[in-house]
């Protein structure tokens, strides 16, 4: 990877569904990069993310921030621009990670996604989501998918004790993908050289 930190450490803001692969690569690149995480539960309600999001942002100051979310929020790019921070392109964090193509061929054979993040805070995720009715929850992800995709990186642990019992819990069939980082770390690159030259440095 070339060279591309900036003199002064570059604030990041991210979804902590992703934080162990970030900072894996962060560490990896040897950027000048501070990572800040926010709670992965917090997309399924808007106006905590949005607070969660412009407090971060006041609390790192008017320089530039770079954002790796999703649109997770309805106004994203308004809360983003707000903040004087730019955000990676994509629809999802899954996405970031997997890239168009794949996400969107899973996507369309149905597959309800799941990192291992989310398998450890199931119950607390699908109760903020969905209420928690059991029943409900799955008559919702069975009219809408076909399977758990379980997703693994090399940051992750085992999970499939997790995944297993979330399987029984959905009442949908599991599989596995295993992820490499390459996608995200082409995005983070990327980001970071446009905050560069945001910054005019």
């Amino acid at each position: 990877m070339e060279n591309i930190n900036l003199p002064e450490m570059l604030p990041l803001v991210g979804c902590g569904i992703l934080a162990e692969e970030i900072r894996f690569l962060i560490k990896k690149n040897s950027w000048n990069v501070d990572p800040h995480f926010l709670h992965s539960s917090l997309h399924v309600d808007f106006k905590k993310l949005e607070v969660a999001l412009t407090s971060s942002f006041e609390k790192l100051g008017e320089g530039p921030k770079t954002v790796v979310y999703g649109a997770c929020h309805p106004l994203m790019d308004r809360i983003v621009e707000d903040g004087n921070a730019h955000r990676s392109k994509g629809q999802n964090c899954v996405e970031l990670l997997l890239g168009r193509e794949i996400f969107d061929d899973y996507l369309f054979q149905g597959a309800f996604f799941l990192l291992e993040d989310w398998a450890e805070k199931w119950e607390e995720v699908m109760a903020k989501a969905f209420g928690s009715n059991p029943e409900i929850i799955r008559e919702i992800l069975g009219n809408e998918h076909k399977f758990l995709l379980c997703i693994r990186t090399p940051c992750s642990k085992d999970f499939t004790r997790h995944a297993e019992r979330i399987s029984l819990y959905a009442n949908l069939p599991l599989r596995w993908h295993d992820a490499d980082l390459s996608h995200l770390e082409l995005i983070l690159e990327n980001m970071i050289k446009e905050s560069r030259n945001k910054d005019g440095k």
